[in-house]
């Protein structure tokens, strides 16, 4: 099907990899550059994704021999020649053989397409010492029927993104009022007018007829003057409708769009690369001549996805004798599609109104590339021309034999003036922009300059006033060249008195205290035995003429000195506390050392005696709910990464640490160690966390505003399961085993039982204990049926077995 009807969900994303820019725009702009332009210009930069990235691990290896696997039919042992030397790869993919060079990855490597870092394994009785891999699992492509196959000369070690040239993809957020911006050539065109190259966009030369257009078309009445005012088209016979060639698939590949064939694919380049929507008809399926018309109620028709749509009266149509052919501007009818047998193909390019394009695909409820470019207004000067380009892509491609174009309407007026007032663009926007770049600039966007009058060009509807040249020049010129001036401060308008890390520290402070816990202020000074439990007590932190002993170096962190407070009312008789402190620690003595910290302990247990049985001793789960509310209130983020290397005043089986990656700690939580409550004379059981306040980062953009909540209307599903792991499998493992089973569909995962101990044993094996988890599913699009539940619980189950070694509980 063609790219005008192709079936999409939601807001389609715009794509295009760098290269592809590039042939729209002579540029040596670095992908940073080009990056920061695309935002900074309006068009927001949502994502790169380097292919390259994530598969530099991999490398050319090259199969000796091949031999069958000895207890499996369609597994076959191979040794491989590899950058480590000779190793043994079990493969079951049909076309491994002797001799052909291969993609390796080696124990150790993840593979994205899997979501799996690969080990050293044992494939039915035999060793297996790495991989040989498709281009699925590299995430190149959905072809999954044998391992690539290099070329011969690719050489044994090189890497793989060395062998295969790769190219970042770009995705781009679009507003609704940039409609030109949905075609590479729109994007280059921007990037060109803030100079990071030179538009190379070539002219279109018309292709001459060598016939008659033998299929007449018509507007009707109720559609010319407003729903379709242009419809164009021409025949082209003898096509051979084949695989596309290997530059065209790989394009649509990259961004996305799976291959179909040579016309489909060419009318899907041509969406994205002109932003030109186009249908293909098979001519030898047309019953006279073609009409725009309105639909006539109760009409109806089935498109290429198969589904059937039941007209009003409303909708505009393209139409034969027989009836509608397809929904205009959003998608194609099934009976006149184009197939692999099609010989002669009539190709369609139109201009449809968008209003009337966007009520009828919300009416019918039908989405596509088309309907998303037509209801946003699409350059109707173009439609004319972009047939022309469209027939000498088929010719190159396909060959065969084109008509003379046949056209009914003409392309509507869209001829605008606006005022252009070089001064009032600087009053403005506050920045001195010279007269002669202001012209400059829109030229450049394609807009013309009669004196104090801007005309903007066809592809540009949005521009509807002065205040919108002003708005073009001011983001092409880059408003991120504006320089802040003090303004005057009106008198009693007090300046501002809080720094951003002094408000972070006023939202912890808040939340902690209303968490229960009471503040205190304690010295920055200790005792050198204190220090030193908590990885102080070092001479840079020694103070030369101390008040006392007690006060002889700078604290480390701030828990020293609750914990010393925390002895002082046990002593006196308070055992349950919860204390809490915001203030500097100091890790090391130099300037610039010193460490912003929030401190929180709880002692003893979590409430008065009482007949309910409420009172429980505090324990890890009860840091953890304090570290992790507070974070929330600094706005940490949520997904932070929990490591085990906690310090050595924590106890290391009941603490974890929160990261940003591997290196930024940001918080430690847990149960204190009994060595160290015991050197400070605490009773316990007491449990502690530490946040660096200054590790969280800020957020780029400053709102007051929540993000929108976000529920799906279908119906969720929850399942249970429990497995029988190894004592020692931590529940985490267990659950980011689930999750990673099925990210669309599983929303949330959590344990709800545990069953260890002397008694699982029994009934499990020695060093075993069962897991409970709950996963609950969550469609978006869909009911799921009872089959795609089962098929994700399978995921589930052969997910945790795989990364734990367990086993479903019986």
């Amino acid at each position: 099907m063609s790219a005008t009807y192709r079936k999409t969900r939601g807001t389609p994303p715009m794509k295009f990899t760098l290269a592809w820019l590039k042939e729209h725009l002579d540029t040596s702009a670095s992908l940073e550059d080009i990056t920061f332009a695309l935002t900074d210009l309006g068009l927001e930069v949502e994502g790169v994704t380097d292919p390259a990235a994530r598969l530099a691990a991999f490398t050319v290896g090259e199969v000796l021999d091949a031999t069958p696997h000895p207890d499996a039919d369609r597994l076959r042992v191979c040794r491989v020649m590899t950058v480590d030397g000779e190793t043994q790869i079990v493969c079951g993919a049909p076309n491994a053989r002797a001799g052909i060079k291969v993609v390796v990855s080696k124990p150790g490597d993840y593979i994205p397409g899997i979501d799996t870092t690969i080990k050293v394994g044992k494939i039915r009785g035999v060793e297996s010492h790495g991989m040989m891999l498709s281009e699925r699992e590299m995430e190149l492509s959905d072809e999954h029927s044998g391992i690539v196959e290099l070329s011969p000369d690719a050489p044994v070690g090189a890497r793989y993104i060395d062998v295969r040239a790769f190219d970042p993809v770009i995705e781009i957020a679009v507003t609704p009022n940039r409609p030109d911006a949905l075609g590479i050539a729109g994007i280059a065109r921007d990037l060109a007018a803030r100079g990071l190259g030179q538009l190379r966009t070539p002219a279109i030369e018309p292709v001459p007829g060598t016939f008659p257009c033998p299929v007449a078309v018509y507007l009707a009445p109720d559609v010319a003057t407003e729903a379709c005012p242009l419809f164009a088209g021409r025949l082209i016979r003898g096509v051979k409708n084949g695989p596309s060639p290997q530059w065209l698939q790989e394009r649509l590949r990259a961004i996305g769009l799976r291959p179909i064939s040579a016309l489909v694919d060419i009318t899907n380049f041509l969406t994205f690369d002109r932003n030109r929507p186009l249908h293909v008809f098979d001519a030898d399926k047309l019953n006279g001549p073609l009409t725009v018309r309105l639909a006539r109620s109760g009409e109806t028709l089935r498109t290429l996805d198969g589904k059937d749509y039941t007209f009003d009266g409303t909708e505009t149509v393209i139409a034969d004798a027989t009836g509608p052919d397809s929904i205009g501007g959003i998608k194609g009818g099934l009976r006149t599609s184009a197939t692999e047998l099609t010989t002669n193909v009539f190709i369609e390019a139109a201009y449809f109104d968008p209003i009337r394009t966007a009520r009828t695909g919300r009416r019918l409820n039908a989405t596509s590339d088309a309907r998303y470019r037509f209801e946003r207004g699409i350059d109707p000067a173009f439609t004319p021309v972009g047939l022309e380009l469209a027939t000498r892509l088929i010719l190159d491609i396909c060959g065969g034999e084109p008509s003379d174009v046949e056209i009914a309407g003409a392309v509507p007026a869209t001829g605008r003036r606006h005022r252009f007032d070089p001064e009032r663009v600087v009053r403005l926007v506050g920045m001195e922009i010279p007269e002669a770049e202001q012209v400059r600039i829109l030229e450049a966007l394609g807009f013309a300059v009669d004196g104090r009058e801007a005309i903007p060009p066809s592809w540009r509807p949005d521009i509807l006033g002065d205040a919108d040249i002003v708005e073009e020049i001011a983001r092409v010129a880059s408003l991120s060249k504006l320089e802040g001036k003090p303004l005057t401060r009106p008198a009693g308008v007090a300046r501002p008195i809080m720094s951003p890390m002094q408000r972070r520290e006023r939202d912890a402070r808040r939340r902690i205290a209303a968490l229960g816990f009471n503040e205190c202020v304690t010295y920055s000074f200790i005792d050198r035995k204190a220090a030193e439990l908590f990885g102080g007590g070092a001479e840079e932190v020694r103070l030369e003429n101390p008040i006392s002993s007690e006060m002889s170096h700078l604290r480390p962190n701030l828990l020293p000195g609750l914990l010393r407070a925390a002895a002082r009312n046990q002593a006196r008789g308070f055992a349950d506390l919860a204390l809490f402190e915001i203030g500097p620690g100091f890790p090391g003595g130099e300037p610039g050392e010193q460490m912003l910290f929030a401190c929180g302990i709880r002692v003893g247990a979590t409430a008065p005696r009482d007949p309910m049985g409420t009172r429980r001793p505090v324990d890890l789960w009860d840091a953890k709910r304090d570290v992790e509310a507070a974070l929330a209130a600094i706005g940490a983020p949520a997904s932070l990464m929990v490591r085990r290397d906690v310090p050595g005043w924590f106890h290391p089986g009941r603490s974890a640490i929160l990261s940003l990656g591997p290196k930024t700690k940001v918080a430690v939580f847990g149960e204190l160690h009994p060595k160290v409550l015991a050197e400070l004379d605490v009773k316990g059981p007491a449990v502690a966390f530490a946040i660096r306040l200054e590790a969280v980062p800020f957020p780029k953009t400053r709102t007051t505003t929540r993000p929108p909540l976000v529920v799906s209307d279908f119906q969720p599903v929850e399942r249970d399961f429990a497995f029988v792991v190894d004592a020692r499998v931590e529940a985490e493992a267990i659950l980011k085993a689930v999750r990673a089973a099925d990210k669309s569909l599983i929303g949330a995962a959590s344990i709800f039982d545990v069953f260890a101990g002397p008694k699982a044993e029994a009934q499990m094996g020695d060093g075993k204990k069962s897991v409970a988890v709950s996963v609950r599913l969550q469609p978006t699009d869909r009911t799921l049926t009872d089959a795609e539940i089962e098929a994700v619980a399978a995921k589930v189950v052969a997910s945790v077995t795989k990364a734990t070694g367990g086993s479903l509980r019986t």
